[in-house]
């Protein structure tokens, strides 16, 4: 996967910008900070500095770094070359998430009545729509999309199970958002558990296809040293 200045460049400014509004708010942020909230939107734990502050930058560079290198140790390594876009758009969605969240920590700070119980599943549903439209577009590999001993083994149960999937991470990311505009905990709950069932389905139907092709040719570079 070749490396473009176009992909990365959005990604260090997102990185960038967390440190720095870690650094800007260092002096007057007080020193007890909410870090946790439950499904009321509550906080229901705090945190230091070190931790309110300085993690969430350190966890998105460290989850930046990790999904640049990623390709370089997969089998599948040369596959990433046929879903660029996908990969990065996934890349750069996901540190989206993450510095959102964190300006939303920097908004209640200062005081702004910010409604993490809808915001929060807001955010995740949109990422999760943004997942199920590319989930199609993912090619083998070890690390991206479904991977099961059935998709690592079966062309066709890899084609087949990422075109289901991708309908099933739009249709649970519409619920979750619209959970997060209902304000019921019940909604809330039933979104998740939905989600857990379509998990389920996705690995379920994965064994179905691999068990209803008659070649099982593996998909190109899943096997290890190919």
């Amino acid at each position: 996967m070749r490396f473009s200045w176009r992909t990365e460049l959005p990604q260090w400014a997102l990185i960038a910008g967390m440190f720095l509004l870690a650094a800007f708010s260092w002096s007057w942020a007080p020193e007890r900070i909410p870090v946790h909230w439950n499904a009321m939107g509550q906080v229901d734990r705090y945190g230091g500095k070190v931790e309110g502050l300085l993690m969430p930058p350190l966890v998105a560079l460290a989850l930046y770094l990790l999904m640049l290198f990623l390709p370089r140790v997969d089998p599948g390594r040369k596959n990433y070359a046929l879903f660029p876009g996908a990969y990065a758009t996934i890349r750069v969605a996901v540190l989206t998430l993450l510095a959102g969240l964190y300006g939303v920590t920097h908004l209640v700070l200062r005081g702004y009545a910010v409604d993490i119980s809808t915001a929060v599943p807001l955010a995740v549903g949109g990422l999760l729509v943004i997942i199920g439209n590319l989930m199609g577009k993912i090619r083998p590999n070890w690390f991206v999309g479904v991977r099961t001993p059935w998709t690592l083994s079966s062309k066709e149960s890899w084609v087949k199970t990422h075109r289901l999937a991708g309908w099933l991470f739009v249709v649970g990311g519409l619920g979750l958002m619209v959970t997060s505009i209902l304000h019921a905990p019940w909604a809330a709950a039933g979104c998740v558990g939905m989600l857990l069932v379509f998990v389920v389905i996705a690995y379920a139907y994965s064994y179905l296809a691999w068990r209803d092709d008659p070649d099982k040719i593996p998909p190109a570079g899943t096997l290890p040293g190919l």
